[in-house]
């Protein structure tokens, strides 16, 4: 199962061949230090923070305030974080899976079959009463992990410019429609796009809806269909709760909103 509970990961750490437990608790683009210090306040004993911005994103690059790193420098990144060929990832964020659901595509991406995301996050953690460690992450061994070439299909903005009306905007609808902007260059949405908010796959506790419940909100969406969001972090949690639903082969568009509306050769609409 791709996602897994707290009682599960406990289970799995005190096992003879524990996972590479990565949290990326992000906390958005206008927070210094990523969430770093949440994770120095407490994480589950043995995991490594992973910076969303710093190390799954190369930002020097276009595309977008998120672009995806090179794949070496990805490869880099997980070997220093002591990620193995044989061994499980479990991933994990604060609470919701939206910079969970990224490291986990990015991992799916590059060919890795056995990857877990902690549900409800580091918050679920915290109310099942585990063992929590505070401070910096303890140092660990260099793996041996091997990024592979691209393996989950994506869309770059002309692509999304020709696919018509099988765009899906999973931004708030309020970002949707342009009522507000309070990151990227212009407000509104793809011409063409559809609004799906995220925030429909998860309850109030930050856990995914039931199977069910998920295939419902999301039964409109069909393989070839691309998602986007604002730099590419959320619409990767709803192609995660896609998988959920058994729904594969949906496309991300990586640079997404902060993408597309930062050319202004690219028309916009509103409402």
């Amino acid at each position: 199962m791709t996602l897994i509970t707290p009682v599960e990961l406990a289970g799995m750490l005190a096992s003879a061949t524990p996972p590479a437990v990565l949290d990326v608790r992000w906390s958005g683009p206008a927070a210094p230090g990523g969430g770093r210090e949440d994770f120095e306040a407490g994480h589950v004993p043995g995991s490594q923070w992973i910076s969303a911005d710093d190390e799954l994103s190369d930002r020097s690059k276009p595309g977008g305030r998120h672009p995806l790193p090179s794949r070496e420098s990805f490869q880099t990144v997980l070997r220093e974080h002591g990620v193995r060929r044989d061994r499980p990832v479990v991933v994990l964020d604060a609470r919701d899976s939206q910079a969970a659901g990224r490291l986990w595509w990015m991992l799916t991406d590059a060919g890795l079959t056995d990857v877990h995301v902690l549900d409800g996050g580091f918050a679920a953690w915290q109310a099942a009463g585990l063992p929590v460690q505070a401070g910096p992450a303890e140092p660990v061994a260099p793996g041996d992990v091997v990024v592979g070439p691209p393996s989950l299909p994506t869309a770059d903005a002309d692509e999304v410019a020709r696919a018509s009306r099988n765009i899906w905007d999973v931004r708030a609808p309020e970002r949707f429609r342009g009522d507000r902007e309070p990151i990227d260059p212009r407000a509104g949405h793809i011409p063409g796009a559809r609004n799906l908010p995220e925030q429909d796959n998860h309850r109030r506790d930050g856990r995914f809806k039931s199977v069910e419940e998920l295939q419902r909100n999301l039964a409109q969406v069909r393989p070839g269909d691309i998602v986007y969001c604002g730099s590419g972090i959320t619409a990767a949690q709803t192609l995660l709760a896609l998988h959920i639903a058994g729904i594969d082969g949906v496309r991300l568009y990586p640079g997404s909103w902060s993408d597309w509306s930062g050319d202004p050769a690219r028309p916009v609409a509103l409402g």
